[in-house]
C-alpha cells in the first residue's frame, strides 16, 4: 500500500511538472550569426540572452538557432523551431531576403513572427500571409524620405545609387526613387553588387562617369563599406549616404577614414545619449543602451542588437493579454497573441514608439528616424 501511495505521489508530481512545461511560452529565434550578415545577427543573439526570463507569471523558454545569412537554412530554422520545439512564436530574421523565405512557414502554421529585417515587403500589405507578420525596423520609405530630404536640403541635385542585388537593395531602389522625385532629386547611375563580391570597381566607374552630386550605398553590415571604400580609392569627392543598415560599430572598423563624413539616417538608439531630454525615445532606448552595455561594454551597441530588443518588446508587451485567452503550446495562444501583438498602441520601444493595426504591422512613426553623421569614427546627431 506505501508502495502503491509513493508512485501515485510521483505520478501526481510528474504530470504536474509536465503540466509547467507545457505552459512555459517557447519562443523560436532564427538569426544571421555568421555569414555576410554577421554583424547584424551575433548583436542581435547577444540580445537576447537580455530579454525577460518570464512574462504574465510564465517561464520563458528561447531557442537561439544561427541561419548563417541563408535563406535555405532561415526556413530550414523556422520549420524546426515550429515542428519540434512547439514554439508559440518566432523570432528574425536578421535579414530581408531570410525573413521574406520564412513567411511562408509561419503562416502555414498560424504562429507569429516577430522579424528584426528592415524591406516593408515583410509586413505589406498585410494579407492572410502576413497577417501573421510583424517588424521592429523602420520601412525603407520612412528612411528614404530622410535621406533624399537632406540631400535637397544640401543642394544635391543628382544621385548614384548602388545596392545589394537582393530584395533589400531593390526594396531600397524602389523606395528612394519614389522619395527623389517627391525631391526633385535625379537618380543618374544604378548599380547592384552581391553581398559576398571583393569587388565592385566596375560598378563605381559607372558611378563616376555619370557624375552624381551624391551616392547612396544601400546595403547593409560590413558589406556595405566596400563600394564607398572604391570610391574614394578612384577619387569620387561628392557627398556620401548609407542607409540605416550599416549602423554599428563593425562598418565603423571596417570603414575606417573612408567612410567619415558619411551620412545616414538611424533609430535614435544610435545616438541615445545625444539626444534633448525632451525626446519621446531617449528614456526607452537609454534603457537597451544600459542592458547592452553592462553586458557587452561602452559602446558596444548597435541598432540591429535594438532592433532584436524591440522585437523582445513587442513580445513581453502581447503575451499577457494573450494569456488571458489561451494557453501557451496551443493553436489558441498563437492566434491570441497574433491579435494582441496587432493591438498594441504606444509600446516604448529602443527605436521608436509602437502602435500596431490591422494594416499596419511596423507601427512606428517619424519618432523613430534621426539623421546622423559619421564624425571621427563616431556617430553623430544631426539635430
Amino acid at each position: 500500500m506505501k508502495k502503491t501511495c509513493i508512485a501515485l505521489a510521483l505520478a501526481a508530481a510528474g504530470l504536474l511538472a509536465g503540466t509547467t512545461a507545457l505552459a512555459d511560452i517557447n519562443v523560436g529565434v532564427t538569426v544571421s550569426a555568421t555569414g555576410p550578415a554577421a554583424s547584424l545577427g551575433i548583436p542581435e543573439k547577444n540580445t537576447i540572452a537580455l530579454m525577460p526570463r518570464t512574462i504574465g507569471g510564465e517561464k520563458i523558454n528561447y531557442i537561439v538557432l544561427d541561419d548563417a545569412s541563408d535563406t535555405t537554412n532561415g526556413v530550414s530554422n523556422t520549420r524546426k523551431l515550429i515542428s519540434e520545439n512547439k514554439v508559440d512564436i518566432m523570432l528574425g530574421s536578421s535579414t530581408t531576403p531570410v525573413s521574406l523565405a520564412m513567411i511562408d512557414v509561419v503562416s502555414e502554421a498560424k504562429t507569429p513572427m516577430i522579424s528584426m529585417a528592415a524591406s516593408a515587403r515583410i509586413v505589406e500589405p498585410v494579407d492572410d500571409k502576413k497577417k501573421w507578420v510583424f517588424k521592429t525596423p523602420q520601412n525603407d520609405i520612412m528612411m528614404s524620405l530622410a535621406i533624399a530630404e537632406h540631400m535637397a536640403a544640401a543642394g544635391v541635385k543628382t544621385v548614384g545609387f548602388i545596392g545589394f542585388s537582393d530584395a533589400y537593395g531593390e526594396g531600397w531602389f524602389q523606395e528612394f526613387t519614389k522619395a527623389a522625385d517627391l525631391k526633385k532629386l535625379k537618380i543618374v547611375a544604378n548599380e547592384r553588387y552581391n553581398r559576398t563580391d571583393t569587388s565592385v570597381t566596375g560598378q563605381t566607374l559607372k558611378i563616376m562617369a555619370a557624375k552624381p552630386d551624391a551616392v547612396l550605398v544601400a546595403g547593409s553590415g560590413t558589406p556595405a563599406a566596400l563600394p564607398q571604400k572604391t570610391l574614394k580609392e578612384r577619387g569620387y569627392a561628392g557627398k556620401y549616404y548609407q542607409t540605416h543598415g550599416v549602423a554599428n560599430a563593425d562598418f565603423l572598423r571596417v570603414g575606417g577614414k573612408d567612410v567619415e563624413g558619411t551620412l545616414l539616417p538611424a533609430g535614435p538608439v544610435l545616438v541615445a545619449d545625444q539626444l534633448p531630454a525632451s525626446h519621446p525615445v531617449r528614456k526607452s532606448a537609454m534603457a537597451y543602451v544600459k542592458a547592452y552595455e553592462d553586458a557587452h561594454g561602452k559602446g558596444s551597441v548597435s541598432t540591429f542588437g535594438a532592433h532584436g530588443w524591440d522585437a523582445g518588446v513587442l513580445m513581453a508587451a502581447a503575451v499577457p493579454e494573450a494569456l488571458k485567452k489561451a494557453k501557451p503550446g496551443t493553436p489558441e495562444f498563437r492566434a491570441a497573441l497574433r491579435d494582441a501583438l496587432e493591438q498594441l498602441k504606444e509600446v516604448p520601444g529602443a527605436h521608436g514608439i509602437f502602435t500596431m493595426s490591422p494594416t499596419d504591422h511596423l507601427g512606428l512613426d517619424q519618432r523613430a528616424r534621426v539623421m546622423v553623421k559619421i564624425e571621427n569614427g563616431a556617430w553623430k546627431y544631426q539635430p
